[in-house]
């Protein structure tokens, strides 16, 4: 598929009508117009000439390729999609994802289809073959910053988006000027005068709009375009000048606002995309040279100075640090680093100089992975978005007949005066006009899904979004997800002063977990010891000789095979360990034993609030479904808070756990181990720890990128929060045209209290939608703690 960058889109509305022409032409079936992120993805083999000639019709132009070997938007950045973020001035409404490649959905059955970064994408693939016979060029100019594109159709025209922005508002402040003038002059000036200049006002700030609409009423398309055409002409035709005018001039605000709306929800995920570096600073052979980001590899060596972005993922090989990774984690407080730690591409290098060892081409790095899913995030459609396009699409005809029965009706039937019904039909054409309904939930879905990317918290699409406000019930694994993942000395019992430095200097040579663990308690309680050498005996553990003395290290099973002198006590204390869950590792010599360590997983500090948060954010019920037994099981889920748990299941058993739960509600299910992958893929909404494994995060629909639960309970209530601006967006635009229309039994519907509600809603609805992009102090505080 190639994919290229499109300006000058009108409104979402048209550029669904523009989807569906381009869809009719040969090969174009798969074809999508990205309206949010103004990308067009088409068959190499269609004919771009007839695709140009569609777009031109509504005003748009091809800018720039976006893929392949020779796209200037591909070799600028590893992003390029950044660049367009805020391409268009109008309005934004959405686009139809139908032919879309990445799409995340549940069907009825609740099965999933993914296609992720590592699967098969459609863009960004250097596999691909495209056609350049379109001859589109892409020139930069210094001191600018602007794309000139020129293309066969388009008679080489330049398109200057901050010219057209400017152009804009000069139009609407000399029709403004105008109608002020007409209107303060009514009496004073010839008739004939005050007219030309209630048309100049609206030709001014009319003219893009005759001229579409015009275009699709002889094809009998019916677009916003269409209707505000002839509402125009209408009032024209009747003599209703002053009304004509402000008719034009409130369209053309409105539009302007309507796309200043969709701008600052763009303009915020712009920021997000404009997170990716850009150069690195290559060593190789003792020397310096910068290299794009693009062209780096695994194994390459990078210097990072203080103050500069991390590359790609990598490890440290000299150097000390704090790096700041709010870029992929959304914790803004910096972590410090030293030589064999890991960092993440994008993260901010806050001190010190850093040399790194590249671990992943920036295309395979977390960062970059992380950009992909929020571009096709902000390009998918959510069944409300789906459903509202659906809608309109019968709504706009329907308008056109409801006003064509009011002006026939009462002058036909009822005696009415032709003139006052012909306006009254002319009104309920512009009430008609869908852009507030459009525009209802694309707005508050990118706003929202901007909001949760900046706080590290990955949403794969829309219809995510919406799942997750509707979710009743969630499914904890424990292990990784309420717990650490890595086990810690929970308990200690010792009958002889040589317990800990013998221990300590057995352990110390091992890189088991359990050792590891005994290791960092050692170091905690300053324990002296000498590393010596140890065997492993079958079925007994470790096995050492220090000073004469033979020693024995493992389970309590040593316990059935030596004759110790304090064995009933030692299996006293055994049996109150394990009543506790606890995983047992003891030490004794040739005579008793010498002390038992009680080891399991520890709990993160922030699950009991966390999950106190989750059920004052509308959770009914929290359950845990772990493989580990029964006893470990239930003190975990007394410890977090956790209602229900479930133990010693396969990974069978869980997703049939979570189809039981989806009898009783919207289930999601929380993991980060491949185990974990089949119950996320059966849940209603899937959502994996961000330093989980690959397929637990592949197969998620939801990605926590700081790998602690911390910032899950804000998530809900923002995605609650976007649920609700999405119903009262629609009750409000669909609200005032029905009060509207309900106006025009009495006959008192006029031109501009039409406009007006049309206007009003489709501000209203941009406004509602941005409150989701306003920061939560007292969520990111209180997440911000319970993560530290």
């Amino acid at each position: 598929m190639n994919e290229f960058r499109v300006k000058g889109l009108s409104c979402g509305n048209c550029a669904m009508d523009l989807e569906r022409q381009i869809r009719k032409l040969p090969h174009g079936e798969g074809a999508t117009l990205h309206y949010s992120s103004a990308r067009l993805v088409v068959d190499e083999r269609i004919e771009m000439d007839r695709v140009r000639k569609i777009l031109k019709s509504d005003g748009a132009i091809i800018q720039a390729a976006l893929n392949g070997p020779g796209s200037a938007a591909a070799l600028k950045a590893p992003f390029p999609m950044a660049e367009q973020a805020n391409s268009c001035s109008s309005s934004d409404c959405g686009c139809s994802t139908d032919g879309d490649k990445h799409n995340h959905s549940h069907d009825h059955n609740h099965d999933h289809s993914h296609d992720h970064a590592s699967h098969n994408h459609s863009h960004g693939d250097s596999q691909h073959e495209h056609s350049h016979g379109d001859h589109s060029h892409a020139h930069s100019h210094a001191g600018h910053g602007h794309d000139h594109a020129h293309g066969d159709d388009d008679h080489h025209g330049h398109d200057h988006s901050h010219s057209v922005g400017k152009g804009i508002y000069i139009e609407l402040g000399i029709s403004f000027a105008l109608f002020l003038v007409a209107l303060v002059a009514e009496n004073s000036f010839p008739y004939s005068i005050i007219v030309i200049l209630y048309l100049a006002a609206i030709g001014l700030s009319g003219w893009r709009t005759f001229w579409k609409g015009l275009r699709n009423l002889v094809q009998l398309r019916f677009t916003m375009d269409t209707l505000m055409t002839v509402a125009l002409i209408g009032a024209v035709a009747i003599q209703e000048w002053k009304e004509a005018a402000l008719v034009a001039i409130l369209f053309g605000i409105n539009e302007l606002l309507e796309g200043l709306g969709m701008n600052r929800a763009r303009q915020s995920m712009e920021k997000l995309l404009n997170a990716a570096p850009k150069e690195a600073i290559l060593l190789e052979n003792g020397q310096k040279r910068s290299i794009a980001v693009s062209d780096l590899i695994e194994g390459h060596t990078v210097l990072v100075s203080a103050g500069a972005q991390i590359p790609s993922d990598g490890t440290i090989l000299t150097g000390n640090s704090s790096v700041n990774e709010a870029a992929i984690t959304g914790e803004s407080i910096p972590v410090d680093k030293q030589a064999g730690d890991t960092v993440f591409g994008g993260s901010l290098n806050q001190e010190g100089s850093l040399t790194i060892r590249i671990d992943k081409a920036f295309k395979q790095s977390s960062l970059a992975k992380i950009l992909q899913l929020v571009q096709e995030a902000q390009e998918s459609k959510t069944p409300t978005e789906l459903f509202i396009n659906r809608f309109s699409r019968y709504y706009t005809p329907a308008i056109m007949i409801i006003a064509a029965l009011v002006m026939l009706i009462p002058p036909l039937f009822f005696g009415g005066e032709w003139r006052h019904w012909l306006y009254e039909g002319l009104a309920v054409l512009i009430v008609g006009c869908p852009c507030a309904l459009i525009l209802s939930s694309p707005v508050a879905i990118l706003a929202g899904i901007t909001k949760l990317a900046r706080e590290g918290i990955l949403v794969k699409g829309g219809a995510f979004l919406e799942q997750l406000g509707r979710i009743k019930i969630i499914a904890f694994d424990k292990t990784g997800t309420l717990t650490k993942g890595k086990p810690h000395v929970a308990a200690v019992q010792s009958w002889d002063d040589r317990f800990l430095p013998v221990t300590a200097s057995m352990e110390s040579g091992s890189s088991h977990p359990l050792a590891t663990a005994i290791m960092s308690y050692m170091k905690e309680q300053r324990v002296e010891h000498e590393t010596i050498e140890t065997q492993t005996a079958l079925g007994r553990g470790l096995t050492a000789t220090i000073d004469g003395k033979s020693y024995v290290l493992g389970s309590p099973q040593l316990l059935d095979q030596l004759e110790l002198s304090n064995a009933p006590e030692a299996k006293e204390k055994i049996e109150s360990y394990r009543e506790q869950g606890l995983t047992l590792v003891l030490l004794a010599d040739e005579s008793k034993v010498l002390g038992i360590f009680g080891l399991s997983d520890e709990l993160r500090p922030e699950t009991p609030e966390v999950v106190k948060e989750l059920h004052r954010a509308g959770i009914s019920r929290t359950v845990m479904l772990t493989g580990d037994h029964a006893i470990s099981a239930k003190r975990m889920a007394e410890a977090s808070g956790v209602r229900d748990y479930e133990a010693s299941l396969l990974p069978e058993d869980k997703v049939d756990r979570i189809k039981e739960l989806r009898k009783a509600g919207r289930v999601a299910m929380i993991g980060d181990g491949i185990n974990d992958a089949p119950a996320l893929a059966t849940a209603d909404l899937g959502i994996a720890m961000g330093k989980g494994t690959d397929s637990a995060i592949e197969t998620a629909d939801l990605v926590l990128m700081q790998d602690h639960l911390g910032k899950l309970p804000s998530a809900i209530r923002t995605a609650k929060l976007t649920n609700r601006i999405i119903a009262f967006n629609i009750s409000i635009s669909l609200g005032l045209k029905i009060i509207a229309l309900l106006m025009t039994i009495p006959g008192w519907l006029t031109l501009w209290i039409a406009i007006l509600s049309d206007m009003g809603a489709t501000i209203l609805v941009s406004l509602v939608s941005m409150i989701l992009l306003l920061p939560s102090r007292k969520a990111s505080s209180s997440t911000t703690s319970q993560a530290s």
